[in-house]
C-alpha cells in the first residue's frame, strides 16, 4: 500500500510539474504583447532562476549540516557545459513562439520523442525496437495534424518552424545530459551549475541582440512568473516525482504538458485550435505511452 501511495504521489508531482511548464509559453507570449524582448524575458528568467536555486542549495546545506556531497571542479565544468543546451532550449523555444502560435510551438518541442530515439540509436549503435519505430511514425503523423500544415489557408512563419525544431534538438540534448552528467551530487547543485552554463548562452544572446535600453520592469512582472513556471517549480517537482514513478510512467504523465500548453493558448491568447489539431495532440501523447509502456514491460 505504501508503494502504491508513493507512485500516486510521484504521479501528482510529475503532473503538477508538467502542467506548470505547459503554461510557460503563454506567459512568454503575453510578455511579448507588452513590448518585452526575448533577451529581456530570458535574462530575467535565468537571473531569478539562479537566485532561487541558490536559496534551495543553501537551505539543503543547512538542513543536512554541510554533509552533502560537494561538486568537484570536473563536475562543475561538465554540468555547465551540459547547461549550455538548457540556455539554447529557452532561447530557441521563446524565439519560436514569437513567430508562430504557442499551440504549434509546443508540438514542435515535442519532436524530442523521435529525436531522442535517433540520438539513442547513434549513441548505442543499435536499431530501435519496433515499438519505438511505430511511436516515431505516430508522432510524425500527429505533428502533421497538430500543426495543421495540410490546411492551405494556414501559412506558418518559417522562422518559427526553424526555431521550434532547434528548440526540440537542444531539449533532446538537455534530457540526455541531465540524466547522465554528475549524477552523484544533489539535484539542486546540478540544477544550479546547469543554469549557470545556460546563463552564459542567454546573457551572450542579450548582449548581441538587445538594441534598445534593457527594460528593468520585466523583473517586477514577467521575470518572476517565467522563472517560477520555467526554471524553479517544474525541475523541482520532476526531480521529486520521477524517482517515485520511474522513467516510463513519469514520461507518460509529463506528456500532460502538451494539452495544457494548447489549452492555455486557447483560453488566454484566443488561439484557434481545430478538431484535427486535437487529434494530432492525442496521437503524440499516444506515441509517448506506446514507447514507455513497452519500456516498462521489458524492464
Amino acid at each position: 500500500m505504501t508503494s502504491q501511495n508513493n507512485v500516486l504521489k510521484g504521479v501528482f508531482l510529475v503532473a503538477l510539474g508538467a502542467t506548470t511548464y505547459g503554461m510557460l509559453a503563454t506567459f512568454v507570449k503575453m510578455a511579448y504583447s507588452e513590448g518585452y524582448t526575448t533577451a529581456e524575458v530570458t535574462t530575467s528568467q535565468f537571473i531569478y532562476g539562479i537566485a532561487g536555486i541558490l536559496l534551495i542549495n543553501l537551505f539543503q546545506r543547512i538542513k543536512n549540516k554541510n554533509q552533502t556531497v560537494k561538486a568537484t571542479p570536473k563536475n562543475i565544468f561538465s554540468l555547465m557545459l551540459a547547461g549550455t543546451s538548457l540556455g539554447m532550449t529557452s532561447l530557441f523555444y521563446y524565439l519560436a513562439v514569437k513567430y508562430i502560435p504557442v499551440s504549434i510551438g509546443i508540438v514542435l518541442l515535442m519532436q524530442t520523442v523521435w529525436m531522442g530515439v535517433l540520438l539513442e540509436m547513434i549513441l548505442e549503435k543499435k536499431l530501435p525496437s519496433k515499438q519505438k519505430v511505430i511511436a516515431v511514425f505516430i508522432v510524425l503523423f500527429g505533428t502533421v495534424l497538430a500543426t495543421n500544415i495540410i490546411n492551405n489557408d494556414i501559412t506558418l512563419d518559417w522562422r518559427g518552424l526553424v526555431w521550434g525544431i532547434l528548440a526540440a534538438a537542444s531539449f533532446t540534448t538537455t534530457m540526455f545530459t541531465a540524466n547522465s552528467v554528475a549524477t552523484e551530487i544533489s539535484s539542486a547543485q546540478r540544477s544550479l551549475y546547469m543554469l549557470l552554463g545556460g546563463s552564459i548562452i542567454v546573457f551572450s544572446f542579450a548582449l548581441a541582440t538587445q538594441q534598445t535600453p534593457f527594460n528593468l520592469e520585466i523583473f517586477l512582472k514577467w521575470g518572476i512568473v517565467v522563472s517560477l513556471f520555467g526554471t524553479i517549480i517544474p525541475p523541482m517537482l520532476m526531480n521529486l516525482g520521477f524517482p517515485l514513478t520511474g522513467i516510463g510512467l513519469g514520461s507518460i504523465v509529463s506528456a500532460l504538458e502538451l494539452p495544457v500548453s494548447v489549452m492555455m493558448a486557447f483560453v488566454l491568447l484566443h488561439e484557434k485550435v481545430i478538431f484535427s489539431q486535437w487529434v494530432g495532440i492525442v496521437l503524440i501523447i499516444l506515441a509517448i505511452i506506446i514507447m514507455n509502456v513497452n519500456f516498462n514491460r521489458k524492464k
